[in-house]
Parts: C-alpha cells; sequence; structure tokens
C-alpha cells in the first residue's frame, strides 16, 4: 500500500466535494430537516421518542451515508476518473481506500450534525457517555461507506443507486430491531438479522443509550461491525474492474 497515493486520491475526493457547494448545503441541511420531521412529530411522545432515538441514529447515519457514498463514488466512474486511475500504478486497494476515506470526512460531518442535533435539539434522553455513542456511530459510518462503494459497482447512473436503497437498507430497518426487538421476530428473521450490520449497530446503541453500559461490554456488536466494514471493502476491491 502507498500511502502518498491513498492520500492524494483522498484529497482530490474532498476537494471535489467542496467545490459542490449545493451538495454540501444539502449534506447538513438534508439530515436535519428529515430528523425535524421524525423527532418533532414525537416530541410530545417524550417515552417512545427517547425508546426509538438509537435506532433513528444508526437508521439516518447509515441512509445519508451510503446515499453520499453511492452517488458519489459513481460520479467518479461516470466522469471517466476511476478508468483513469486504473490505467495508472496505483493498485485497487489503494484507490477504493483512498475513496473510502475521501467519502469517510464528509460522512463523519454529516454524521456529527445528525448525532448533535439529535441528542441536543430534540433532547433526547440517555445513559451511556457520548463519546461511547459516537465510537459506535463511527462504525456504522465505516459499514455504510464501504457499502455504497460496493453497491455503486453494480449500477450504471444514479437512479439505479436510489433503487438499490430499498433493496439493501429496508430489510435492515424493519429486521435489525429499530421497530421490533430481534428477539420478538419469527425465528427466521432472527437468523436473517445476524448478517445485516445495522442490527449490531442498534444493538450497541439500545445498550448504551437505554441501558448504559459501556464498551466493553459491546464489543461484540463493535467487532462485527469492522469484520463487516473490511469485508465491504474487500468486496468493492474484488469487483473493481479494469
Amino acid at each position: 500500500m502507498s500511502t502518498d497515493r491513498v492520500l492524494a486520491i483522498t484529497e482530490r475526493i474532498a476537494r471535489q466535494i467542496l467545490r459542490d457547494r449545493r451538495s454540501i448545503g444539502l449534506l447538513i441541511v438534508g439530515p436535519l430537516i428529515v430528523m425535524s420531521l421524525v423527532g418533532f412529530s414525537l416530541y410530545e411522545q417524550r417515552e417512545i421518542l427517547d425508546r426509538v432515538a438509537p435506532g433513528l441514529l444508526g437508521v439516518f447515519v447509515l441512509f445519508f451515508t451510503f446515499i453520499l457514498t453511492g452517488v458519489g463514488f459513481l460520479r467518479e466512474r461516470a466522469q471517466g476518473t476511476l478508468e483513469r486511475l486504473q490505467t495508472t500504478l496505483v493498485g485497487s486497494f489503494d484507490i477504493m481506500l483512498g475513496y473510502m476515506l475521501g467519502f469517510l470526512i464528509f460522512a463523519v460531518v454529516q454524521t456529527v450534525v445528525i448525532f448533535t442535533f439529535t441528542i441536543f435539539a430534540l433532547d433526547i434522553q440517555y445513559k451511556g457517555s457520548l463519546w461511547e455513542i459516537g465510537v459506535v456511530l463511527f462504525l456504522v459510518v465505516a459499514v455504510a461507506v464501504s457499502l455504497g462503494i460496493f453497491i455503486s459497482s453494480f449500477a450504471n447512473n444514479e437512479f439505479q443507486v436510489v433503487q438499490f436503497i430499498p433493496i439493501v437498507l429496508a430489510p435492515q430497518i424493519f429486521l435489525s430491531g429499530v421497530i421490533i426487538p430481534v428477539e420478538q421476530m419469527p425465528e427466521v428473521f432472527e437468523w436473517l438479522s445476524v448478517v445485516l450490520p445495522l442490527t449490531y449497530a442498534v444493538d450497541a446503541l439500545h445498550e448504551i443509550m437505554l441501558q448504559g453500559t459501556d464498551l466493553t461490554n459491546v464489543w461484540g456488536d463493535l467487532a462485527a461491525l469492522v469484520v463487516f466494514s473490511t469485508a465491504l471493502l474487500g468486496a468493492a476491491v474484488a469487483t473493481l474492474r479494469r
């Protein structure tokens, strides 16, 4: 792995996104609008809002990061930038890692906005430490970035990326414990939830925010998220066509 090449790709992605001021604005405003609609619609029902907040955090971080990465990486392919990189001596892993780090920067910024607004503007009651919640969300971001890059490899335009949203995200929303606890689902759905990264994120967030536990007690969930992120990035490298 060449660190200089990876950082050069990361810097180029960051500069390109920063030049698109409208996208930067939507990156910040979009999540705030959605979180406002959901949060303030339940604002008078504090108990329900506090109970579903951990799951909503995981869902929205995964959703918005997936969109940011999927569309952004597809744009790189459509403009021929990725193809030009592949004609150089830069390896596939270096290319993917550079893209991942570039998108990760803006995904983290977006996540901080979602996290801060949810906790403070919506006045969510929680028991765990904020930094521990942040660690879990960072791992969700890493998974979502890898997932977005991997899925966009199978799309030819932005419309197809959008079509992947219900296919990729809907099962995770309904089967990961966001709406109904996993242990209360039919057995077949419990088995399916094991292969969904959001299941582990929601479980960790529930444990920290609702039960007041710490990261040492959710290390299994954290390890699963790391494995998912690494595996998806590896799959993206494997599917990178020259």
